[in-house]
């Protein structure tokens, strides 16, 4: 029988690999796996890893408008806005719009793997030990991506087709699912070698102890706050006993990287550079905060957030609502009367005297320089840019740009920005929120001394709980304890437009609070020095009946206004998020069909 398989593989990777998509399972061609002797050697194995890194990580990207890769994910949130509105944040999303369901088939070849292979012993070599870790780790990424998006599905351990064999199963429940990948991930720990460094670019067991405090804490919340709410996305067999053991494992994950000792915020004692500087550096194997990246070379794979925002624009722009977030320089609150004066001058807000430092690393302030051959450096947004080099709201994104690099910065696909997967900060943020969650009064010199680091970096003073509550009334999580508020607002800071902000806000269910209703805004511009500043040659146009280049809050009559990246016309109201609904995304309706009725559709779709 000439029977054959097929291996869903990259194109690029297939090349690479000198793997052919499809081959004769009756011929043993040299470079090409074979299941009649299936993985008889640990390079063979790995060999087939490799595909996973391919689709089992969060890539690096940019495109006009943003939305694209890690740079310009937080497009879907509170913290960049486009030019357009996103569809999933205006409740535009159709069921017409539902995917195929993709992880299935990367999970059918993972199965495909881990079947052909034995269980580890004691005397199992390490590299093959390593093989067996990273398959379970990337089967618990794609679950975990599944849960995401879908909440409860069908589990398959088994390398079934991805189509007719998995549609015969019902869906499993959230909590099924959410335990099975940190199972997956105990194995992917019990497995994988320990690294002091991200130099090989592959999974180690931190990246797994990372991804699974990941895990456990957004199950956690997200069963904590969405019953909270009554609504129709937890599960309904959650009790508080189970929330806290998903935050307890996220406490042990992240504790067990802390406690090796090995892994550090970087900083070179700069404080107005050295956290910018992460994000630029092209070759991040020596970094002691990076357990794992990708790197992009900006010739054979490179991307393109260079090529989006090397003269701060993009056709995006950062949020007040994310710029106003940061804290002073002397770490209160950043509200009143200072806060308006303050958005008068252009940039004056963003100062590393006034505001925490990270603010003047991850947005554009005047004089900032963009790229190595600039003649003239940043001085007011790009409201006017040309094609893609346009701002929409005011603030541009500095972060991710790489402007000592010395390829070309202009061209498709040659920039080099690196992906970061995990770095040393985030599993400080997600244990210092984790012990927040469990008792944040119990914890508080512990979660002081976590965050101690990523504040030191930049020269800012030490959490202070009472220092930094914020209870003004247009604050949205001014009802929270002052600890978790604490580490939500210092999460948002650390890893903004790092592309995480959206799975926070539906873990925390707090879209009601941050976007239903809300609007992206900008700079300050009528009141401030941009109205009729010279840089735009009197070529704004605005309040005209038509043929606008730039929108405006309020009314001509209004003293003060701030820019909006898109025309208001349509969405007065603000966002229109379906709370009922779009916390989870639909089903196709022909997996649904498929099924028997064992597939039901997600809530509101």
């Amino acid at each position: 029988m000439n029977t054959k398989i097929c291996l869903l593989v990259a194109s690029s990777l297939m090349l690479s690999l000198g793997l052919p998509s499809c081959f004769d399972l009756n011929k043993s061609p040299e470079g090409v796996l074979s299941t009649d002797r299936p993985f008889t050697s640990t390079g063979e194995i790995r060999n087939y890893l490799n595909m996973f890194y391919e689709t089992g990580l969060r890539a690096q990207g940019f495109f006009a408008g943003g939305g694209d890769g890690i740079a310009g994910d937080d497009v879907m949130s509170d913290n960049i806005s486009a030019s357009a509105l996103n569809a999933r944040l205006n409740g535009q999303v159709a069921l017409s719009n539902a995917k195929k369901l993709d992880e299935y088939t990367h999970i059918r070849d993972v199965n495909y793997l881990l079947t052909s292979l034995k269980t580890p012993d004691a005397d199992s070599p390490a590299d093959y030990k390593q093989c067996v870790g990273e398959a379970y780790y990337f089967r618990a990424w794609y679950y975990y991506q599944l849960l995401v998006s879908y909440g409860g599905v069908t589990l398959v351990d088994e390398p079934l087709e991805p189509i007719a064999d998995r549609l015969k199963l019902p869906r499993n429940s959230r909590l099924e699912v959410a335990d099975h990948i940190l199972k997956d991930l105990d194995r992917a720990i019990q497995y994988l070698g320990e690294q002091r460094s991200a130099a090989s670019m592959r999974v180690h067991r931190d990246v797994a102890r990372a991804l699974k405090a990941e895990v456990a804490l957004f199950e956690a919340t997200w069963e904590r706050y969405h019953k909270a709410k009554d609504d129709a996305f937890y599960d309904k067999a959650v009790t508080e006993d189970k929330i806290r053991d998903y935050l307890t494992q996220a406490v042990s994950a992240a504790k067990a990287v802390v406690d090796r000792g090995v892994w550090h915020i970087s900083t070179s004692g700069r404080p107005n550079d050295d956290y910018r500087e992460l994000f630029q550096t092209t070759n991040l194997s020596s970094n002691p905060e990076v357990l794992w990246y990708k790197r992009y070379d900006g010739n054979e794979v490179g991307n393109n957030v260079n090529r989006y925002l090397n003269r701060g624009g993009g056709v995006i722009g950062l949020t007040a609502s994310l710029v106003d977030d940061y804290l002073t320089r002397d770490g209160k609150p950043f509200v009143g009367n200072d806060r308006l004066e303050a958005k008068k001058v252009y940039g004056q807000e963003l100062l590393p005297t006034v505001r925490d430092p990270r603010l003047a690393q991850t947005v554009c302030t005047p004089g900032q320089r963009l790229r190595r051959d600039e003649i003239r450096p940043y001085v007011v947004p790009p409201l006017l840019g040309e094609a893609y080099h346009q701002n929409v709201t005011g603030y541009s994104l500095l972060k991710h740009v790489q402007i000592d690099y010395e390829g070309n910065l202009d061209a498709e696909y040659k920039g080099a920005t690196p992906g970061i997967q995990y770095r040393y900060a985030d599993i400080l943020l997600d244990y210092a929120e984790a012990l927040a969650e469990l008792d944040g009064a119990a914890h508080a010199a512990e979660i002081i001394a976590l965050i101690h680091p990523l504040r030191a970096r930049v020269g800012m003073p030490d959490m202070d709980f009472d220092r930094e509550y914020n209870t003004e009334s247009d604050y949205p999580f001014r009802s929270l304890n002052k600890y978790i508020q604490a580490v939500r607002r210092e999460r948002r800071i650390e890893q903004a437009c790092e592309g995480r902000r959206f799975r926070d806000i539906i873990r925390w269910a707090a879209a009601e609070e941050l976007i239903v209703g809300k609007r992206a805004v900008g700079a300050l511009f009528k009141g401030s020095n941009l109205e009729n500043h010279p840089s735009y040659g009197g070529r704004l146009v605005y309040d005209a009946p038509k043929d606008n280049n730039l929108f405006l809050t309020g009314t001509p009559a209004d003293a003060l206004r701030y820019i909006l990246p898109s025309n208001p016309a349509g969405y007065e109201r603000g966002w229109g998020f379906k709370p009922g609904r779009d916390y989870l995304l639909p089903i196709r309706l022909d997996i649904i069909s498929s099924t028997g009725g064992k597939w039901t559709q997600n809530p509101g779709w």
